[in-house]
């Protein structure tokens, strides 16, 4: 039997932010900005808290968004696709690749508690292709535990690490963002980060005027102001994101009585807790045919999504 421990089973529907704070009419004040971030940040705060039992896809799905996102950032081609394809298709313990290794960066920011050591920050500097000498990192790391006692608005201090890291090592922007959704977490108390800012850098709210113009790069002028335009955005896109895990995960384990293969309770553990997994996972109680008759019976009851597009190496999730 399949079972759920019922304070994780909740499906309420999540939080979403404000309409006004999503206003976009006029440049808002660094004051406004920091108001409507502060707005956009409380109805995520709830969801950050939480486990609901589709934490773990959600908190997953975000860090694609932001490794994808990164690929553009580090000059890559890669597309979330093929980072879900380098990440899951690879063979267990085995190379992802360069930008399959930037997204593991990314999963490991979502899974772990936001704390800043330099063993912790040297590991995922060389993830990202980066070396730093171990002092720089102990200053660094400092630096941060500075940031998590600061009386300023939180947002500004995930602005100030990021500009922090920048001006030391300018070809380092990448470890800014993913360093500002630590020093955020930390600030906000949460147990783990939520990848967020990342996946706002070359959307509108970085860009100089309405038609789209130079991005706001870290320590800008007007770049605290930019990091809190892009909070709202990015907590609106991880509300409406939570909204739409949630409505597949009850349906989920709605069905979930219905499977008889013996391994199921174990898919469904997966596909709530990552972005995508293998139409022919093996596990313990779970051989390949049967892993590919549970996901057609699955997808048969409406309860996940084909993600990958293909007739073989498919991936599935919520």
């Amino acid at each position: 039997m399949i079972r759920l421990d019922p304070a994780t089973a909740s499906f309420s529907a999540p939080p979403s932010v404000p309409a006004w704070a999503l206003t976009s009419s006029g440049a808002p004040s660094d004051g406004g900005a920091a108001f409507r971030a502060g707005a956009a940040l409380g109805a995520l705060d709830t969801l950050a808290r939480a486990q609901p039992a589709w934490a773990g896809a959600w908190r997953q799905r975000l860090a694609l968004s932001c490794a994808a996102a990164s690929m553009r950032l580090a000059g890559r081609a890669e597309d979330a696709a093929a980072l879900r394809d380098a990440w899951h298709l690879r063979p267990p313990g085995g190379d992802p690749g360069p930008a399959g290794v930037v997204f593991g960066a990314w999963r490991q920011l979502a899974r772990q508690p936001p704390a800043a050591t330099p063993d912790r920050l040297g590991k995922i500097l060389d993830q990202l292709g980066l070396h730093w000498d171990g002092g720089v990192l102990a200053d660094l790391c400092s630096q941060v535990e500075k940031l998590e006692v600061s009386q300023r608005p939180a947002p500004f201090d995930a602005a100030a690490i990021t500009a922090e890291v920048v001006a030391m090592r300018p070809d380092a922007e990448l470890f800014g963002w993913w360093l500002a959704d630590l020093v955020l977490a930390q600030r906000l108390g949460w147990p783990q980060p939520l990848p967020l800012l990342m996946a706002q850098v070359f959307g509108p709210s970085f860009r100089i005027g309405a038609g789209g113009g130079r991005r706001i790069r870290p320590g800008d002028k007007n770049f605290e102001r930019a990091v809190c335009v892009a909070l709202v955005a990015a907590a609106a896109d991880a509300c409406r994101l939570a909204a739409e895990l949630a409505r597949r995960a009850e349906r989920l384990l709605a069905v979930a009585p219905k499977l008889r293969a013996k391994g199921a309770g174990d898919v469904i553990f997966l596909l709530l807790s990552e972005d995508a997994i293998s139409g022919s996972l093996t596990t313990k109680n779970l051989s390949r045919f049967a892993s590919r008759r549970l996901f057609e019976r699955l997808q048969q009851l409406e309860a996940v999504h084909e993600l990958s597009g293909r007739a073989s190496f498919r991936l599935f999730g919520l």
